[in-house]
């Protein structure tokens, strides 16, 4: 009898252990299968912006063709085309969402090395170095702040390039980026966390900035933002339930063991 009770022990053990490891091997592929689509959504906005930018070079060659070039505007100019090869490599080379923010980051610098080469074609100052406009990123380093309240929101400050800043003024609406959500597009800050990483990499080096600080909307927060935020929810969320996936093991092994004894109760009760 002794002998049968190891027995059943052992086989119920080892059945709450499977149990558990089908559980973890689902959380994983649910976890995985998250990351794939955050990787496909966050490289396919980053893909977009750097086919803009390669746009925004080719009109920058008929701007300076003809233009005697110095060596300030030359390095300007080698700078904006290293940006956008870099850009390019970048994007190849990603393999998780996170590494996204690379991307724009360096198509952040390189969109600032553009109004540097027309600012000196033009024989004005060079542009202040700022954030990029907060309504999209895309359209380079904003010029000045203004008031906006976004629908159901507070009014902000925000970091806004010379159109959109004249739209908001005139008390039109700005130019807004928008990314694919589903079957829609929506505004990039409504994106969700699948366009943390593309976003970050705008704005981290802005970080703790009084041009951008506490700017809030939706999903999005700019103030010292950085990759690691977004990771860890991730992982917290994996470990969750990784977690409740062996207790939910350990809770089958408790009914099996309380099962069988209930049984060796019956039995010594007959």
């Amino acid at each position: 009898m002794f002998e049968m009770l190891i027995v059943l022990m052992v086989l119920v053990t080892v059945w709450g252990l499977f149990q558990s490891s089908r559980r973890n091997k689902a959380v994983e592929a649910q976890q995985a299968a998250e990351l794939e689509a955050a990787l496909t959504t966050s490289r396919r906005a980053a893909d977009e912006d750097v086919t803009k930018f390669g746009e925004e070079l080719q009109r920058l060659d008929s701007q300076v063709a003809g233009h005697p070039l110095d060596a300030a505007m030359r390095q300007d100019y080698e700078r904006a085309l290293d940006a956008y090869e870099n850009a390019k490599s970048s994007l190849a080379a990603v393999t998780k969402p996170d590494e996204i923010r690379h991307v724009t980051e360096v198509l952040e610098d390189g969109r600032y090395a553009i109004a540097c080469v027309n600012a000196r074609v033009a024989g004005e100052p060079l542009p202040q170095k700022r954030p990029p406009c907060f309504f999209n990123p895309a359209h380079g380093p904003s010029t000045q702040n203004v008031k906006w309240t976004p629908p159901g929101g507070a009014e902000r400050d925000i970091p806004a390039c010379a159109a959109d800043a004249e739209r908001v003024l005139a008390g039109a609406d700005p130019y807004i980026r928008t990314v694919q959500v589903g079957a829609q597009r929506v505004p990039y800050w409504q994106g969700g966390p699948a366009y943390a990483p593309w976003a970050q990499g705008y704005y981290t080096g802005w970080s703790g900035s009084n041009l951008i600080r506490d700017i809030a909307i939706g999903s999005m927060v700019f103030h010292g933002m950085s990759g690691l935020p977004y990771m860890m929810d991730g992982m917290g969320d994996g470990m969750g339930e990784m977690f409740e996936g062996i207790g939910d093991g350990f809770e089958s092994i408790g009914d099996g063991i309380g099962g069988m004894f209930d049984g060796i109760g019956d039995f010594f009760g007959d």
